[in-house]
């Protein structure tokens, strides 16, 4: 199944730049629709803002809302239920890994420290099977 769009949560600007870029070398084709943080996130889901995404990815560490928040209101709607949550945080923290599969999380990724990583990363969970 081809991915046509990505929502991404985060606060920082510059990992929100560094996704696009290693999602642009990935496949250029790939849209993404930001949102920087978790109360932003539900409101342009609830409103239609956006349009269905294959993939969400949230930070976990946010203000307002934090990923699992957000995360957690996400499983609740309908609409977006059964849409891939990929929790991508600097956090390697064994009980957030944990926390975030059990709230439902489809895939946790650690912030790679370098871009190749990233783009690595990436490319294995748009492989994985839904």
């Amino acid at each position: 199944m081809k991915t046509n769009l990505i929502f991404v949560v985060d606060d920082d600007m510059d990992d929100l730049m560094l996704f696009q870029d290693a999602m642009n070398e990935i496949d250029s084709q790939i849209k993404i629709e930001t949102a920087g943080n978790g109360v932003d996130a539900i409101k342009k889901l609830t409103q239609g803002l956006i349009s269905q995404p294959d993939y969400i990815f949230i930070d976990l560490n946010m203000p307002l809302m934090n990923g699992i928040q957000c995360l957690q209101e996400i499983k609740k709607m309908p609409a977006y239920s059964s849409i891939p949550v990929i929790i991508y945080s600097t956090s390697s923290y064994e009980r957030d890994i944990l926390q975030t599969i059990n709230s439902g999380a489809f895939h946790y990724i650690v912030k790679p420290f370098s871009f190749q990583e990233l783009c690595e990363k990436l490319k294995k969970v748009l492989a994985m099977p839904k």
